[in-house]
């Protein structure tokens, strides 16, 4: 395997220690994917400079002329501290004739956009819930084509951002609320869209043209309260203690009949090229009880952390955390770029 001078794009807040010794499990959840990325890569013989950056595109300059990086592993997610800017980024890097792993700058704006996203994925008629967008300012209106429950999120922000229990709404004053709480919270747009009764489920995408999807995995809520919409909310995501209490868990997906595993397979597919995507990405998807699939949302460039739901579906797929990261860094390396046809 070849060596490569591999640099790891970051926030300048996320850079990791050398050890996780001292450190306890909130502090380490904060940073665990960066210090597992730079530890494997470095494990595997690559020489390995974290970058950490915030508002600055000199320093990717600057650590290209020193540097001369074969591979960019692009972690960063958000610049000057907004998370959709991250496309601008890796098209920077573009600019300056960079390699970089994960997903394209088309593909980042176009997942990123939620409202924009959907429209996208009903004009190719892939089934994703009716939705409607309430922009800041604006007065809370329901179209009456729209009966309750309404899932009400951000349009834009990622990581189940201003997700909770209370984003599952079921009549006018819980909508009003709830957009409000977005518009006021996160700052942007409000995203209202039909509550899919059903199964959370996650699956993995790899590859640039030729495309592999791993083994479906599912998000299961073993302590959850009847009646209580199961959601992943933020403190699901990124609050221990509260997954440990409501019996969070995620596997692989069972139970589910070959027709629908290959109607999701085949959906995930036509997903990631309808958007662009390239690298790797995670969708997040709803299944019914009777059988149908709905895409909630596109997730380019998901979580790498060691032991989370994208390398341990990789894991099932016959990927070592280790084989992952090599292939992810292969991707990158021969992901044709505009500037490479010229």
């Amino acid at each position: 395997m070849r060596k490569l001078r591999a640099l790891v794009l970051m926030h300048e807040t996320l850079v990791p220690p050398e050890r996780l010794d001292g450190h306890s499990d909130a502090e380490i959840l904060e940073w665990k994917t960066e210090f597992d990325v730079v530890n494997t890569l470095k494990e595997l013989g690559h020489h390995v400079l974290p970058l950490g950056v915030y508002d600055d595109l000199g320093d990717l300059r600057r650590a290209t002329e020193e540097f001369k990086p074969h591979i960019w592993f692009n972690l960063l997610e958000e610049f000057h501290g907004v998370g959709v800017y991250d496309h601008h980024v890796v098209s920077y890097l573009e600019l300056m004739k960079q390699h970089y792993t994960g997903c394209n700058p088309r593909g980042l704006l176009l997942a990123h956009d939620k409202p924009l996203a959907k429209k996208i994925l009903a004009f190719h008629r892939i089934r994703t819930p009716g939705f409607f967008v309430i922009a800041r300012g604006k007065k809370t209106r329901k179209p009456t084509a729209f009966e309750y429950p309404l899932l009400v999120k951000s349009s834009s922000e990622d990581a189940s951002l201003g997700i909770s229990e209370a984003s599952v709404v079921r009549d006018e004053t819980q909508l009003e609320d709830r957009v409000n709480f977005i518009h006021n919270q996160t700052g942007t747009d409000a995203l209202v869209e039909t509550f899919i009764e059903g199964r959370e489920l996650y699956v993995g995408v790899i590859g640039n043209r030729q495309l592999k999807v791993l083994p479906i995995w599912e998000m299961m809520f073993d302590n959850a309260k009847p009646g209580s919409p199961l959601i992943a909310t933020s403190r699901i995501k990124w609050d221990i203690s509260h997954q440990k209490k409501l019996g969070i868990r995620t596997a692989k997906a069972t139970g589910i009949s070959k027709e629908v595993e290959d109607n999701i397979i085949k959906t995930c597919k036509r997903v990631y090229r309808a958007l662009s995507l390239s690298g790797y990405a995670r969708l997040d998807l709803r299944l019914r009880d009777d059988g149908k699939v709905f895409v909630i949302e596109a997730n380019p460039n998901p979580n790498l952390s060691f032991g989370e739901d994208f390398a341990e579906s990789a894991e099932k797929a016959g990927y070592s955390y280790e084989a992952l990261l090599q292939k992810i860094i292969t991707l990158g390396l021969n992901y044709q770029a505009e500037w490479r046809l010229v």
